[in-house]
């Protein structure tokens, strides 16, 4: 089932063409990310399913229904955390549902039994500050996914931490997706994260940005943990490639 589908879009802002007839699918339970050159238009994507953007052409379902400027089932995971520092973690949490015309109350009922699985066990009535940047991107993360959307959409969710904890928060984002199987499109410049962590990749040309290729990696789950299979280096190779054909140097 096909659970988002972008087909034939088209964005113009100004006299500046962004998209050009862009079509790319996610199906039910399936983690498929977008690279492309810096500018592509890799977030704009993420801003038509949000709202914040409205295309010229072609069409966005989301479970079979056309996507309405008023109810989108979209999760949302900016770059940056965005907790806000005044706010303890649990009421960051829940901050989604409250937004949602949750009570408080039942918010943090539903909240709760999750901090344990994502490693904020005994942190609830911490700030953000006290929190690492792992913490606070699992935190982050927490409280999109409780929104219980059907799609999550991460944007260079790992992008500010260091390389160490990256690498960490990959692992251990892989193993919660594969318990949980959340329907996700990530953007990302990391060729490496796109290749261990999605079923599938599409690549964006220069901007206006078109697909210009489709990658699906076979590679067994989970990948963390394991030696890198020589289908993954060769996916790699093969994603770099395409890049630098199109920008002539690295992301």
């Amino acid at each position: 089932m096909t659970a988002l589908d972008i087909h034939n879009v088209s964005v113009t802002l100004g006299d500046t063409a962004i998209l050009d007839d862009i079509s790319l699918h996610v199906a039910k339970g399936e983690f498929v990310s977008i690279l492309g050159p810096s500018g592509a238009g890799k977030s704009t994507i993420f801003r038509l399913l949000t709202g914040a953007l409205r295309q010229n052409s072609g069409t966005i379902t989301c479970n079979g229904q056309p996507l309405a400027a008023d109810q989108h089932g979209f999760g949302f995971m900016p770059q940056r955390d965005a907790l806000m520092p005044w706010r303890r973690i649990i009421d960051n949490l829940t901050l989604g549902l409250e937004v949602q015309g949750i009570s408080r109350k039942q918010a943090r009922t539903q909240v709760t039994p999750l901090l344990a699985a994502f490693g904020l066990d005994g942190f609830a009535r911490h700030y953000p500050a006290q929190l690492s940047g792992g913490m606070r991107q699992r935190a982050a993360l927490l409280r999109t996914i409780v929104q219980n959307r059907p799609v999550q959409l991460l944007d260079e969710p790992f992008g500010a931490l260091d390389a160490l904890s990256r690498t960490q928060m990959q692992a251990w984002f892989e193993r919660r997706w594969h318990a949980a199987r959340w329907t996700t499109l990530l953007v990302t410049h990391d060729v490496r994260e796109a290749v261990a962590l999605s079923d599938r990749i599409y690549v964006l040309s220069r901007r206006p940005a078109r697909v210009i290729a489709e990658m699906h990696v076979p590679t067994p789950r989970p990948r963390h943990g394991r030696p890198v299979r020589a289908e993954s280096h060769a996916i790699e190779a093969q994603l770099l490639e395409i890049l630098l054909d199109q920008t002539g140097e690295l992301l």
